[in-house]
């Protein structure tokens, strides 16, 4: 027999339930005609009753959804336990706070800083679903909360600046999980990358206009856009590239490397025009006696080796191609 007797058991219940391959298929209808034992295996469940299997699969939901609301109440009964453990200190600031003619001062700032820990432990168990996208979303609003409290009880304005420090920070490190959730991924569809992109340059632009305007450092703005204007465009480049391109994947190895190369050259000539420096270009000079002819030196070869190695994967990239189109 080509084909051993385990092998076939195992593929027996697929084939009854007509879920297997058509290749999986011919090989248990060649195997049965030639062993008796799985034959009769076989025969024994095409007999089987299928009012009982929809018995199993009804009692195996049934225990199933029990259990998931067994849980459910379990989480939410430590849920609500946590949140009185919580609450109680906050309670007592109160009666402090008011007991000591403090008004109700320093006791929104424990207020406000209790609502962290219980973004992090009461939310994931009181929330019937989407428990990450909650937790986060939480966690990120009692954090600003707590800024905003902490700046208006110390008479600062430092809020205008911490705020959109922190959330640039929870974006860049939260927002990939968060549109990996089933509500973002359903609304956004392709466009993940995109969005989580769109979130970190806009987060990082209204962070450095607060800082700006808050400071009121002369020359900040434009210092701020001849420095990140160039890894901006990098990343948006390496994001359109590898994400709306259709080209296979040498062919976008090929473009990264070479617009990499591009920005990394290109620079210094972008900062220093930007600063109002005059002009630069980097000089290939080789005697490599002061910093500008070392930068020179280091952009020059930056700028070869990525176009030799774009130039290399750009060719598989078209042979692949052509080879794909050949074989259609």
């Amino acid at each position: 027999m080509k084909y051993n007797c385990d092998m076939i058991s195992d593929l027996l219940p697929l084939y009854v339930d007509q879920a297997c391959s058509p290749s999986s298929a011919e090989a248990v209808e060649q195997h049965v005609r030639e062993c008796s034992a799985c034959a009769a295996l076989l025969e024994e469940m095409l007999a089987r009753d299928p009012m009982l299997d929809n018995a199993i699969a009804a009692e195996r939901t049934r225990v199933l959804d029990t259990q998931a609301k067994f849980f459910k109440r379990r989480s939410a009964l430590a849920g609500s336990i946590i949140g009185g453990i919580f609450a109680l200190p906050i309670l007592i600031c109160l009666i402090v706070n008011l007991a000591t003619g403090a008004g109700l001062t320093w006791f929104f700032i424990v207020l406000a800083a209790m609502f962290i820990p219980a973004s992090l432990t009461v939310v994931p168990l009181m929330a019937p679903e989407n428990k990450f996208l909650w937790t986060a979303g939480s966690f990120t609003a009692s954090l600003l909360l707590l800024l905003g409290v902490c700046s208006i009880y110390s008479g600062s304005g430092w809020f205008l600046i911490a705020g959109p420090a922190v959330l640039f920070g929870l974006c860049v490190t939260l927002l990939p999980f968060v549109v990996r959730t089933k509500p973002a991924a359903a609304l956004l569809r392709g466009h993940k990358a995109l969005t989580v992109i769109a979130a970190d340059t806009l987060t990082f632009l209204l962070m450095m206009t607060a800082i700006g305007v808050r400071t009121g450092a002369p020359g900040f703005f434009r210092y701020t856009a001849a420095f990140a204007i160039p890894p901006l465009v990098w990343i948006w480049a390496m994001l359109l590239l590898i994400r709306y391109t259709k080209w296979n994947g040498l062919l976008k190895a090929a473009a990264c490397i070479l617009v990499t190369s591009l920005v990394f050259f290109f620079n210094d000539t972008f900062v220093i025009a930007m600063l109002g420096f005059g002009r630069y270009f980097p000089h290939f000079d080789t005697s490599l006696r002061t910093g500008e002819s070392w930068n020179g030196i280091i952009c020059w070869c930056v700028l070869a080796a990525g176009v030799f190695l774009s130039a290399i994967f750009a060719a598989f990239g078209f042979v692949k191609m052509n080879r794909k189109d050949a074989s259609k």
